[in-house]
């Protein structure tokens, strides 16, 4: 058999010099184009960053100025001070990609989804993002006479731009990236944002393998491409890791990724560090001294996975583990095929309201992890035996305690579905597991500023919006925030669905000055007895059916106090409801804002 030294003497001529190393390749143009790209998105966060400081300052003046004044004094703030700005939140800022559709999954059968669209805002940038990578891409010499020449251009182009599009990818992947807390967007963009990178990552990838093999085959055939694939590392490395790519992306379509979501992720994972070692070797075994200029990117992609995973890692063990022992969950079995969680973590944890962690159980799929919304939090002082008397534990007593976290998971398939069995299969009324909670992640929307809130939530939703109400109650008595009046809308299936948080509701239900502040309205779509939908007073009334979410907020609005913010949490259809009826009440020129927790994949 030849080998790549012979096949490299009997080259062509006019083809040998563009087969390899960086003859033809346009390095200037490249770096240019790399840095642009790096800049664009640089900006992009520095244009979201200067909005987020402003509306972090924005909101902690309205704040500060409305938290010591009644409800009928906080018109100020109602209306907006910016005449445009309810015309932008409507058309854009909120809007779905076209007529009300964003978060409802699209689906080919019952069984078959293939994911969800993209909001309109997220579609722009999405849209430059993916245009600019064209672009780049094919702003090369068209006028040369030597195709080999241009293809060569094109495979220097499409491979720095590949390792280009491999740092913001790998940063969007991460739970801890540091830009979700600094711009305050959800992880689910990032997600949504990793994907389509992912995705561009692998066509420029391809067209840099194929250009390559062109020129390969035209220059020494295939048995001289198949020499060099089996002979050098250079070349192997780079199909290789382009092979594991296109696996990568077939895997990752939606059907598939939603069917199999669990094999999906792990392969994932596996794939993705093969595809990051293959490229590190083709940048460092590159017959250039000190390696293709791409390496030094590869080894801050292999630093930033690292320092993700080791985060990770450090938090999970942090959070569960010291020297009272491990994370104990307590498990119970609820009416209509859900479980109430409650980890008792051995160590003082600060969570936030909105946020949600990561669970996992030793004797139930131990290898996955899950995210869910964090229902409630209780706080156990380490008091000081001398003084067990007293009632209102120090600060300091508080962060030598530890903290119990709860959650409410519904039985779906996979883990929720073994995790309900085991639990309603013990032979006493709850389980003792083994567990551990990574997290907690997210609770960057504080609703404190706002005079008025709105919580729709949808069956296990009700978690996320629970979290909520203590800490503004109890705001709301301390005279520190500016919420006058909370009205929690929650959406249930049937009655039993009380169950799930009874104990958590009768607390806040029994907090002082409650009917001052909060109103609670329950929708029951399926009773199975129309005397179960009964209002048990005026703050807490239920009602049989689905809410009408625009007549329902319209009314919010003509009884509006100061800024109001409308937040959601439920199944995609409930989402793109409540996004649709906060777009039409933008019309009123009336502070409404809008958030919504999510979490597609």
């Amino acid at each position: 058999m030849a080998t790549a030294t012979e096949v490299a003497a009997s080259s062509n001529p006019t083809i040998a010099p563009y087969d390899h190393g960086l003859n033809g390749v346009n390095q200037t143009v490249n770096m240019l184009f790399r840095d642009m790209l790096w800049w664009s998105l640089g900006i992009l966060a520095l244009i979201i960053l200067c909005i987020r400081l402003m509306e972090i300052v924005w909101s902690k003046l309205r704040q500060v100025m409305a938290m010591s004044v009644p409800a009928e004094r906080q018109s100020y703030w109602k209306h907006s001070q910016w005449s445009w700005m309810p015309s932008l939140k409507k058309h854009l800022v909120y809007a779905p990609l076209w007529n009300k559709r964003h978060n409802r999954e699209l689906k080919l059968s019952q069984a078959i989804s293939i994911g969800t669209l993209p909001s309109r805002l997220q579609s722009v940038i999405l849209g430059i993002y993916l245009f600019s990578n064209f672009v780049y891409m094919f702003v090369v010499d068209w006028s040369k006479e030597n195709m080999y020449s241009f293809l060569a251009e094109v495979r220097g182009r499409s491979g720095t731009l590949a390792a280009v599009n491999m740092v913001p990818l790998i940063i969007m992947a991460g739970r801890n990236n540091p830009l979700i807390g600094m711009l305050r967007v959800s992880f689910d963009t990032y997600n949504l944002l990793h994907r389509w990178m992912g995705r561009m990552v692998v066509l420029e990838a391809l067209i840099h393998t194929i250009v390559w093999a062109i020129v390969q085959v035209a220059d020494a055939g295939w048995e001289g491409l198949n020499i060099r694939l089996i002979q050098q590392s250079f070349i192997s490395s780079g199909f290789c890791g382009t092979l594991a790519l296109l696996i990568l992306v077939v895997l990752s379509l939606g059907p598939i990724r939603h069917a199999f979501y669990e094999t999906f992720l792990n392969t994932h994972i596996i794939l993705a560090f093969i595809v990051l070692a293959c490229t590190w070797v083709h940048c460092a075994t590159a017959s250039i001294a000190g390696g293709l200029p791409q390496l030094p990117w590869m080894v801050a992609i292999f630093l930033l996975w690292t320092a993700e995973r080791m985060a990770r890692m450090f938090r999970l063990v942090y959070h569960n583990w010291s020297t009272r022992g491990f994370t104990e969950a307590i498990v119970t079995p609820m009416p209509g095929e859900a479980c109430r969680v409650t980890m008792h973590l051995p160590r003082h944890v600060d969570v936030n309201p909105g946020t949600h962690a990561y669970i996992r159980f030793k004797d139930i799929h131990p290898w996955e992890n899950h995210p869910f919304s964090i229902a409630w939090i209780e706080h156990f002082p380490l008091v000081d035996k001398n003084n067990i008397e007293k009632e209102v534990p120090t600060e300091a007593e508080i962060k030598r305690g530890t903290t119990s976290v709860s959650f409410v998971i519904g039985a779906h398939t996979g883990f929720t579905r073994a995790l309900f069995n085991k639990a309603s299969m013990a032979p006493s009324a709850s389980i003792n597991l083994r567990a551990a909670m990574e997290g907690p992640y997210a609770g960057h929307h504080s609703l404190d500023s706002y005079g008025h809130a709105v919580l729709f939530a949808g069956s296990t939703g009700i978690t996320h919006q629970l979290s909520y109400l203590k800490p503004i109650i109890e705001g709301f008595n301390a005279g520190t925030i500016a919420t006058r009046r909370i009205t929690l809308v929650w959406i249930m299936r049937d009655y039993e669905a009380l169950e799930w948080v009874r104990p958590w509701m009768d607390a806040i239900l029994r907090l002082p000055r409650r009917k001052e502040i909060l109103n609670i309205r329950i929708f029951i779509t399926r009773p199975k007895n129309p005397k179960e939908v009964h209002s048990p007073s005026s703050t807490v009334q239920m009602f049989p059916g689905r809410p009408n979410c625009v007549t329902l907020l319209k009314k919010e609005v003509e009884e509006q106090v100061g800024a109001m913010v409308v937040t959601v949490c439920g199944p995609g259809a409930l989402a793109d409801d409540v996004r649709q009826a906060v777009r039409e009440v933008q019309d009123e020129q009336s502070v409404v804002d809008f958030c919504e927790e999510s979490f597609t994949w």
